[in-house]
């Protein structure tokens, strides 16, 4: 996604590598929505460490509009919203607005 961000500030001229870049991303994203499938976590049955890691790559998937054909994504991350513990932090630190 990093890659993404800096293909966008090229503009045409980085056609010739977008193609490959979205293909790469699609294909880890994939990888992710087939891992979760039938699972509420990455690893076991509890949040972990890796949930909470993941959590910031998918929020910027979800901001590059790259979850809509993803439904376990978007279920796993609305999950992680749905906690009481990402809850309080929101009224902590107020609304989360990656890359708004």
């Amino acid at each position: 996604m990093v890659q993404q961000l800096y293909v966008k500030r090229l503009g045409d001229a980085a056609a010739p590598i977008k193609p490959r870049i979205d293909s790469e991303l699609k294909n880890h994203l994939t990888y992710l929505e087939g891992s979760l499938q039938g699972r509420e976590y990455l690893v076991g049955g509890s949040l972990t460490g890796a949930d909470i890691q993941l959590s910031f790559v998918l929020e910027a998937a979800r901001s590059f509009r790259l979850l809509a054909e993803l439904p376990n994504l978007t279920a796993y991350l609305d999950r992680l919203h749905a906690r009481p513990a990402y809850q309080r932090a929101l009224e902590r630190g107020g609304p989360y607005k990656m890359g708004r």
